[in-house]
């Protein structure tokens, strides 16, 4: 750990203070590559990447001595990683094991990436996923609560009973306000008075309350509706349908998910020839 730590440490902003390392005469290495660590070469590409980085920073030519300190860390990173693998650190440190997947994920994400779409593919794959891009209705919803202190027993059933009787006083035409302030509780999270979207919504009232509003007709006052919280009493005040939004004026969206699915098919491509290529045993039955 103490190794890898120190690899963390090591980057281009440290290359100032390095050390320089004694030399070879650089024979027989192969043209792409500026140095060998234990046969690994340091490719030359990655090298002037990093010298380039360096003089942008800098904005002033880089010399030999600082081309040299640049090449240095790289060969310690090398050894670093190198070392790393010798103990074994892969397989057993989890943060380790973390970032060489996302380093492969995000490579084989970014290889996808490079290709892009025309038109007529964006619009392609807008038809055939229209129930994603549509968007979801939404529904104004108003409640009376109830407090629950214990889930069931009497105490439940005497909530529910005032529940009941608060919703055949709405059906009697009373208004809304009156019994609420009259019976109700005061709210944990109140509904706000506004068109919301179902995932919204359900922050606010619950799966179970957020399933039967979605259910009510607009002016329909539902029955007492148990929750992790209390009993609700619900009116569906407003409703607006789910639209199909335009491809032109969803284009940016319909790409950047044409992108992430390109992403996510090219990975799932890759770890199917892994496992094809692999051999994988799994323990029958799983325990």
């Amino acid at each position: 750990m103490a190794l890898l730590t120190l690899g963390a440490a090591l980057g281009l902003g440290s290359a100032l203070a390095g050390i320089l390392l004694p030399t070879g005469s650089g024979a027989g290495l192969p043209s792409n590559a500026v140095a060998m660590v234990n046969g690994a070469p340091i490719r030359r590409a990655d090298y002037l990447r990093l010298v380039a980085a360096l003089e942008s920073d800098m904005r002033s030519p880089v010399d030999d001595e600082l081309r040299r300190r640049v090449l240095d860390r790289m060969i310690d990173e090398e050894l670093l990683v190198q070392r790393a693998l010798e103990l074994g650190l892969a397989e057993i440190d989890r943060r380790v094991r973390s970032n060489l997947t996302a380093a492969i994920v995000a490579s084989v994400v970014s290889d996808s990436e490079a290709r892009e779409p025309d038109e007529r593919e964006l619009r392609e794959f807008h038809q055939e996923n229209l129930d994603f891009f549509t968007s979801s209705g939404r529904l104004r919803v108003r409640q009376i609560f109830f407090r629950v202190p214990v889930r069931g027993g009497d105490l439940e059933e005497v909530v529910r009973a005032r529940a009941r009787d608060a919703r055949v006083r709405l059906l009697a035409g009373e208004p809304f306000a009156t019994v609420r302030d009259e019976v109700g509780d005061a709210e944990i999270s109140p509904v706000p008075d506004a068109l919301l979207p179902p995932a919204k919504l359900r922050d606010y009232l619950g799966a179970t309350a957020l399933r039967q509003a979605t259910e009510l007709a607009v002016g329909e006052v539902g029955e007492p509706v148990r929750s992790g919280t209390g009993i609700h009493l619900l009116q569906v005040i407003e409703r607006a349908d789910a639209t199909v939004r335009p491809f032109e004026s969803i284009r940016s969206q319909v790409y950047n998910e044409w992108r992430r699915r390109q992403g996510d098919l090219a990975l799932r491509d890759y770890l199917d020839f892994l496992r094809g290529d692999g051999e994988v045993v799994i323990a029958t039955p799983l325990e």
